[in-house]
């Protein structure tokens, strides 16, 4: 019989901090009737879900999700769910959930409201599911935190041998081990695109984590609904993009089927949800396109910088990417790395200066400042014109990427 996961009414699922592999989310079940559960998705209101959905629903796109499995009998992911690969040497496979974090994330990004009606921002994305053993792991011996970055890097060749074009990682360790850097060349190699979540511990200790801080992934921070970067969203050169991570309500596994979330694991889903609509309108793009096009509509920083620690290159947009999204630019050019430019990782903390750059993504009208967070969300995430998105770069230049400590 196919386990249902966990049925307590909260989850607590630890923040990134130290040495041991995490899982960056935080679920508190929330019981909500299906015709409210919609109305609560604030994040898919701010991107102007319904109107994106006209133009792309992911549809004919896998996304890998790498963590602790994805429960395929959860109502609101049925169908969605396709045959993966279980690394967890656990009882049960790859559609089994032993926490209910991988449901989670596997539903912010494609659910399709067909069951308790929580929906994913890409609903015709498909989940090909990768599980690990327990990566939340209280030990901090050497030993076991190494293999967890090691399982990390399994996984990622496994999707990078797989259909997925996309690969969420809503997971995070201190540990960076060559195993995981080959990996993530190797998924470049084959076309692959690589989001990862930049780690919980902004408010203590801001530690670097990867594989977000890995050459080659897109890192990606958490904003709230005041476009304000959560406390908890770690800063640093490995931040490329931020997107929504507090108060997202979504489908979970167990009790209710229906939870409120927040962390960089649901913001690291929704980059990779973004990505899935962007290629299934663009088959014939690559992940350096992909990722150029998502990087130059973002909305950006709004000190006037092209980037900051807090925020990357800014807030991703889907609904701009998908209207207007430019020149994709060079097919084989990585957009976050210059030409010929060796990227040197970096190591312990970022700079005790990391939280100083402008933590608010540029509004969208200069006439809409009324101090409402509600009010702002869904301008700065969808307004195709009026905005100077300070992230972009003209067409075809490549972004330069700087990993540094």
């Amino acid at each position: 019989m196919r386990s249902r996961g966990r049925t307590r009414a909260t989850w607590r699922v630890r923040g990134a901090a130290g040495g041991a592999g995490v899982m960056l989310l935080v679920l508190t079940a929330a019981p909500a009737s299906a015709e409210s559960v919609r109305s609560q998705e604030w994040h898919l209101d701010a991107m102007q879900a319904e109107e994106m959905w006209q133009a792309s629903t992911g549809q004919g796109v896998t996304v890998a999700v790498i963590d602790s499995g994805v429960d395929s009998s959860l109502a609101d992911l049925k169908g969605q769910v396709v045959r993966g690969k279980d690394l967890s040497g656990m009882p049960g496979d790859e559609r089994d959930d032993y926490d209910g974090h991988g449901t989670s994330i596997a539903a912010v990004i494609a659910a399709t409201g067909k069951g308790k009606g929580a929906l994913g921002l890409a609903p015709g994305a498909n989940i090909l599911p990768i599980r690990l053993a327990n990566v939340d792991m209280a030990s901090n011996e050497t030993k076991p935190n190494v293999q967890i970055s090691k399982s990390i890097a399994s996984a990622i060749r496994y999707a990078a041998d797989s259909d997925a074009k996309v690969i969420n990682i809503s997971l995070a360790t201190s540990y960076d081990v060559p195993e995981l850097t080959d990996a993530v060349k190797y998924a470049q190699t084959r076309g692959k695109l690589i989001v990862a979540g930049v780690g919980n511990s902004g408010h203590k200790g801001n530690a670097v984590m990867y594989p977000a801080a890995t050459p080659g992934v897109v890192g990606v921070g958490a904003v709230d609904k005041n476009l304000r970067v959560t406390a908890e969203s770690e800063r640093g050169p490995q931040v490329d993009l931020v997107a929504p991570g507090d108060d997202i309500v979504q489908a979970c596994d167990g009790g209710s089927e229906i939870c409120t979330g927040h962390g960089t694991s649901a913001s690291a889903a929704l980059a990779s949800a973004s990505a899935a609509l962007v290629w299934a309108k663009h088959p014939d793009w690559t992940a350096n396109q992909v990722t150029r096009v998502l990087i130059n509509t973002a909305g950006g920083p709004k000190d006037g910088t092209k980037r900051n620690d807090a925020i990357g290159y800014g807030v991703v947009r889907p609904r701009v990417a998908l209207t207007n999204p430019g020149d994709p630019g060079p097919a084989d050019v990585d957009p976050l790395l210059a030409p010929g430019e060796q990227a040197s990782k970096p190591s312990g903390s970022p700079a005790a200066d990391a939280k100083a750059p402008s933590q608010t993504v540029a509004d969208a009208s200069s006439s809409s400042g009324s101090g409402s967070g509600g009010g702002n969300s869904t301008v700065w995430l969808a307004a195709a014109g009026g905005v100077v998105v300070v992230g972009a770069v003209a067409a075809g230049l490549v972004v330069a990427r700087r990993r540094r400590s």
